[in-house]
């Protein structure tokens, strides 16, 4: 494995990351938006799901509204978490943060999986009331908890990487 790892450390875009003066910050610059543009999106209809915020605006209506802008975020967020991984594989890959924020980008993939088909089904009789379902409170509180996590282990990395 940390083979592969510094085979990808010496690709092209790999060095670009690690060496040039501007790779590593414009990229985590645009990181760091797509994170804001996500997750910042994201909070507001976790929020919604928690029964917290927006509470007479239905539930899909906040989907629908926010979720576009969300996906567009993740999509640059991935793409730019991808790019910084290629310039330091190996050290990321050994770094415990870097495994937890994994894990919990992992469990709140399956948090929003189980959300849509499990829970979002019936939202037809919830999704106006100011509270939804302990079901979908559980869905957006867990998803703040795990994106918090998320964010807090890709601050960690920063500071016990080297």
């Amino acid at each position: 494995m940390l083979d592969m790892l510094q085979q990808l450390e010496a690709t092209a875009l790999g060095i670009l990351v690690r060496e040039s003066l501007y790779g590593f910050p414009v990229l985590v610059g645009l990181h760091i938006l797509g994170l804001a543009l996500s997750v910042g999106t994201l909070l507001w209809f976790d929020l919604r799901l928690a029964g917290l915020v927006l509470r007479d605006v239905p539930v899909t209506r906040v989907y629908r509204r926010l979720i576009p802008w969300a996906s567009a975020g993740f999509l640059s967020m991935g793409v730019t978490g991808v790019m910084l991984f290629t310039g330091y594989a190996a050290a990321a890959y050994a770094n415990p943060f870097f495994r937890l924020k994994l894990l919990a980008m992992a469990l709140a993939g399956a948090n929003a999986l189980y959300y849509h088909f499990v829970t979002e089904p019936s939202a037809a009789s919830w999704e106006h009331q100011a509270v939804p379902p302990a079901s979908a409170r559980a869905a957006g509180i867990i998803s703040l908890a795990l994106w918090a996590i998320v964010i807090l282990c890709g601050r960690a990395m920063a500071y016990t990487m080297y």
